[in-house]
């Protein structure tokens, strides 16, 4: 077993664990308490959280002002990646445009921070993610690793691996619509099947964000909204805006002048309006309105 800590003084911006994983980023965490989503304040909690990364398993929670971690092997450097610890925070906060919404959304969380999952399963998450509550779209990625993950031993318990992308294009459609996938069944399968010999998605990385964005819709069930969770929650863009019914009515209502028609024209706006950390802009005010306006059972993912 390996262990660590990270001290959030040496972090610029520190670090707000839960907010990061239960923002509606990331699906592949598990708290140990079964309150995934559901605690009051959506932030600054001190659960533990586990996932099973590169071949790892990753224990993590935060206390006294430091990130404590264990697992079955060293993961620092994974952890710094995944959480996004090297981005910073204070230096992206300063660059944001002074507006009382997107203020009150920064300190009231603090230390969120934009996540790097794998792509084969943020792929596959966001693909389940249209028009669904974050607990569902959380739910359904549960159950996918606990049937078709590898099972690995640790501290006395199971834990499960997000299934191999092989595994998933070899499933028949009836077996994720038993699980709750409904119509995303033959998408999940078929993007999998796509992506079988290149599920790190080396092939679909771009380093122009816009051409990224199109070329991730080359796969199945995967529209321009999200092609931008891949590019925001994966693959490190964090100029991407993911754009759905709620978000823009958010911009409708708050930014005018950023309200557009069509998908393509309302996310240059927004991008125009809030710069190269749009994404962070975005997520912080996402996860601050579905908590501070005590919606959080209607809203839906990004």
């Amino acid at each position: 077993m390996d262990s660590g800590v990270i001290l959030n003084s040496s972090l610029s911006g520190g670090l707000d664990l839960q907010a990061t994983l239960e923002s509606g980023q990331t699906y592949l965490w598990d708290r140990d308490d079964g309150e995934d989503y559901l605690s009051s304040g959506l932030s600054g909690g001190s659960a533990w959280y586990s996932s099973v990364i590169e071949g790892s398993v990753i224990r993590l929670r935060q206390v006294e002002g430091q990130l404590e971690w264990r697992s079955t092997s060293n993961v620092d450097k994974v952890i710094r990646r995944v959480l996004g610890l090297d981005d910073d925070l204070d230096q992206i906060m300063k660059m944001s445009i002074e507006d009382s919404l997107i203020e009150s959304a920064y300190s009231t969380y603090k230390g969120m921070r934009i996540v790097r999952d794998p792509f084969f399963p943020c792929v596959v998450s966001f693909i389940c993610s249209s028009q669904m509550k974050v607990e569902r779209i959380f739910g359904m990625q549960q159950r996918l690793r606990r049937k078709y993950g590898d099972k690995i031993r640790f501290e006395g318990k199971d834990y499960y691996e997000y299934p191999k992308v092989e595994v998933l294009a070899d499933l028949d459609e009836s077996d994720l619509r038993e699980m709750g996938f409904g119509y995303r069944a033959p998408y999940v399968i078929e993007t999998a099947k796509m992506l079988k010999n290149d599920p790190d998605g080396v092939g679909y990385f771009v380093e122009d964000y816009e051409q990224n964005r199109e070329k991730l819709t080359e796969l199945r069930g995967v529209g321009q909204k999200v092609a931008d969770c891949i590019c925001l929650f994966s693959l490190g863009h964090l100029e991407a805006v993911p754009l759905d019914t709620w978000i823009r009515s958010t911009i409708k209502t708050h930014y005018p002048n950023c309200d557009h028609k069509s998908y393509q024209d309302m996310s240059q706006a927004v991008r125009n309006k809030f710069g190269p950390y749009a994404g962070y802009v975005q997520t912080y005010i996402f996860h601050y309105l579905r908590h501070e306006a005590g919606r959080t059972s209607n809203i839906v993912s990004l």
